[in-house]
């Protein structure tokens, strides 16, 4: 991507009301997450990028391709989609999962609606649930950390 085209990319989401955006190709991944009125901008290879803002200055942080966590023995489980997060399969039903579970390959850890249509979230690691990232009725964006588990 060039500079241009990247700084076009960074004023569009700037003016949008969209929080998170990720490109990926067979050459690069990028994602940008806007936090408190600024946007930053992670990278798989060091660069130094400078957007115009009207609301503020941007902040750029620069990570390896995978997702950074404040556990280094953990993994996330992120949305495969944007939607409507939920918790428990009807509201008078218990979660899928708490904070302390064990998980396995394949249980279903939460719901997703997207457009009226509710689609199960199945885990693709077995471990220990350490951390719920959102709350239940959040809107998620496409590979929004939900889940950290510890394998």
């Amino acid at each position: 991507m060039k500079i241009d085209q990247l700084k076009q990319v960074l004023e569009m989401l700037d003016q949008s009301s969209v929080n998170e955006l990720s490109l990926e190709t067979d050459t690069y991944k990028l994602k940008l997450k806007k936090q408190n009125d600024s946007v930053v901008v992670s990278h798989q290879t060091p660069v130094a990028v400078t957007a115009p803002t009207q609301s503020a200055a941007p902040v750029t942080e620069l990570t390896p391709e995978e997702e950074v966590t404040p556990e280094a023995d953990t993994v996330t489980i992120n949305a495969l989609m944007v939607g409507t997060f939920y918790s428990r399969p009807t509201p008078d039903k218990p979660s899928f999962v708490k904070v302390g579970d064990q998980i396995e390959v394949g249980q279903v850890v939460c719901v997703l609606e997207a457009m009226k249509l509710f689609n199960n979230l199945n885990s693709e690691v077995a471990g220990t649930v350490v951390e719920i990232l959102v709350a239940d009725g959040d809107l998620v964006e496409f590979g929004q950390p939900l889940f950290r588990i510890r394998p």
